[in-house]
């Protein structure tokens, strides 16, 4: 074993990347720059794989370890901000954390 020098990772669909119409490396530049302007514990690690199981035709497929760790898979608004994908994958539960998006939608009749 040896000691990893990341504290968070994300993984990039490069397929659903590709099929968004984006450059190779631009959804993972676009994530690690907003990362980093964010105060995180240690250093996050952005790293674009194959193909990560849904394959979804107006969305893109990104994975972080604790969506893992729950088997689930985030899809992404390919006209998202940064800042907006980086709310969707890291939620702030906390104290001062708040809700942001449209809660009607979610409401049952």
């Amino acid at each position: 074993m040896a000691r990893a020098g990341f504290s968070e990772l994300v993984l990039v669909c490069t397929k659903c990347v590709k099929r968004q119409g984006l450059k190779k490396g631009a959804l993972r530049s676009r994530i690690k720059r907003e990362l980093k302007g964010r105060t995180m514990p240690g250093k996050p690690r952005v790293v674009e794989v194959g193909c990560l199981g849904p394959c979804p035709k107006r969305a893109l497929a990104v994975a972080t370890a604790d969506s893992l760790a729950k088997q689930r898979i985030h899809l992404l608004d390919p006209a998202a901000t940064p800042a907006q994908a980086v709310d969707a994958l890291f939620p702030d539960f906390g104290p001062k954390g708040s809700l942001t998006g449209d809660l009607t939608r979610m409401r049952e009749p």
